[in-house]
């Protein structure tokens, strides 16, 4: 029990660590993409890595198997929907150093 409860620790506190980094690159970032870039890949690891934690602490079945679809229906959604906001961002942005080099009109 108590190795559970530590490895879960161990996943909580990186998810948390994830989350942490994720918000940092948020603030730190100027550019739109390399914010959502960091928001992105926070937004999939973090939640994993908290989700996981939940996962080992948990005694249910049922439960167990809804936090693993959740997990995986966000990094089915998560990933594409972040792809779609950057290329409408990339097409609609005034900034000519994004259209560098792509034949975007």
């Amino acid at each position: 029990m108590i190795i559970r409860a530590v490895l879960a620790s161990v996943f909580l506190l990186s998810g948390a660590f994830v989350f942490s980094v994720c918000v940092l690159g948020l603030f730190r970032f100027n550019n739109v993409l390399d914010r959502m870039h960091a928001a992105a890949l926070g937004d999939t690891m973090g939640i994993f890595l908290t989700i996981l934690g939940v996962i080992i602490l948990s005694d249910n079945i049922y439960q167990i198997v809804k936090l693993a679809l959740i997990v995986i229906f966000i990094w089915m959604t998560s990933p594409v929907a972040t792809h779609l906001i950057g290329k409408m961002e990339l097409l609609t942005s005034d900034n000519k150093k994004f259209r560098k080099g792509r034949n975007i009109k």
